[in-house]
């Protein structure tokens, strides 16, 4: 018992200081090659690859449709991924000088044997597109009125930006504020945090393809999805990982609240669940060390909650470790998570965040090992 008591407070300390290094590297400013000033505005191609989609598609679109942007800097590629319901209906009844609405049933047969579909949707988006930059988000975004200017902005601070992730955030679902939405809310703005932070402290980049941008010429540099295409998820991650490697310094995070992009949370445990183990399917598949380190870190460090409690029931050594170790983690993770609430003003969630401690350690020990060992359905699909 004594021996392991020692690892599971030399793994407290490591995930303590884990904390304490995000708490820093958030509010640590990245070092840019400043790029020079030029008349005109980027030039964008967004790709929105679609999937029975009809309630959300006009919201989505016409939120893009009406930024404050010139129109003829940007185009929207509209890719329906074999949709059943009115989703192509919707956004061909939309199209126009700004929208290209695409069939994907038009580039490969139905029944074709895929495990990525959302990839191949991208690809043939991106392959039409004539931005210089791909911008990517998901057909039930809302994104703000300056979102595409802020991205312009960000692209005029630096000569070197091949490829840049961006804030999203979880709203309710049918604007309902149930027990379910704020254990998403709060779980989703904390790896928002850590993208934000892993970002600055060279720890390993991440992002969100509901808001993730990338320079074409980069994308064809690297092969596109090439590689990456057995996956059914990491069309943002994994592509952004193929970039670094080209572009050591090319990555880089936009951190403007004008530029957060909103979507629904999942809408019952059983979505919520499926959304995550697809997530964390991709997990062995990065190349970065650092960061599959610190995954592996946070994994254990949860997993050993699960230990400790069993080990409670029959040694009140344990139940008072356990006790010090759940304060600890729970006062390292407010300090990272306060300021991060107040970019996403989330102030008021932040109760939610030590009622439901106990169900979010389970919910990480579930779908770590899920993502690994098992299958997950999305948009009524199985994949692995």
């Amino acid at each position: 018992m004594t021996v392991y008591l020692w690892f599971a407070y030399a793994l407290t300390a490591a995930y303590v200081l884990l904390m304490v290094a995000y708490s820093y590297g958030y509010f640590k400013p990245k070092r840019n090659t400043p790029a020079s000033k030029t008349p005109e505005k980027p030039i964008f191609s967004i790709i929105i690859p679609a999937r029975n989609e009809a309630a959300n598609m006009e919201q989505c679109l016409n939120s893009i449709l009406n930024n404050n942007y010139p129109a003829d800097r940007f185009e929207i590629i509209l890719v329906d991924d074999f949709s059943e319901d009115d989703t192509y209906a919707i956004a061909a009844r939309l199209s126009g000088n700004n929208l290209q609405v695409v069939r994907l049933s038009d580039h490969i047969n139905k029944e074709e044997r895929l495990n990525a579909f959302k990839k191949k949707a991208l690809e043939i988006g991106i392959s039409k597109a004539k931005g210089t930059f791909i911008i990517t988000t998901d057909a039930d975004c809302i994104v703000p009125l300056n979102w595409l200017q802020s991205y312009a902005d960000k692209l005029n601070t630096s000569c070197n930006i091949q490829c840049l992730a961006a804030p999203v955030n979880f709203i309710p679902c049918n604007k309902r504020k149930n027990w379910l939405y704020y254990f998403q809310s709060i779980d989703f703005m904390t790896m928002q945090g850590i993208t934000i932070a892993s970002n600055r402290l060279g720890l390993g980049n991440m992002s969100n393809g509901a808001n993730f941008l990338f320079a074409k010429k980069a994308f064809e540099t690297v092969g596109g999805y090439k590689g990456i295409d057995q996956k059914a998820s990491g069309d943002d991650m994994m592509l952004m990982q193929k970039i670094q490697q080209q572009y050591p310094d090319g990555i880089d995070f936009l951190f403007d609240k004008n530029a957060i992009v909103a979507t629904p949370v999942q809408p019952d445990w059983s979505s919520f669940l499926n959304q995550r183990i697809r997530w964390a399917s991709k997990a062995d598949s990065y190349p970065q060390v650092k960061l599959t380190l610190v995954l592996l870190l946070v994994y254990l460090f949860n997993l050993n909650f699960l230990l400790l409690g069993i080990s409670a029931c029959f040694s009140t050594i344990a139940l008072k470790s356990l006790l010090y170790i759940f304060l600890s983690k729970l006062i390292a993770e407010l300090a990272f998570i306060i300021p991060l609430s107040f970019f996403f003003n989330k102030r008021n969630e932040l109760f939610y965040l030590i009622i439901l401690q106990p169900l979010h350690i389970l919910y990480i020990i579930s779908a770590g090992f899920l993502g690994k060992f098992g299958t997950y359905n999305w948009k009524g699909r199985a994949a692995h």
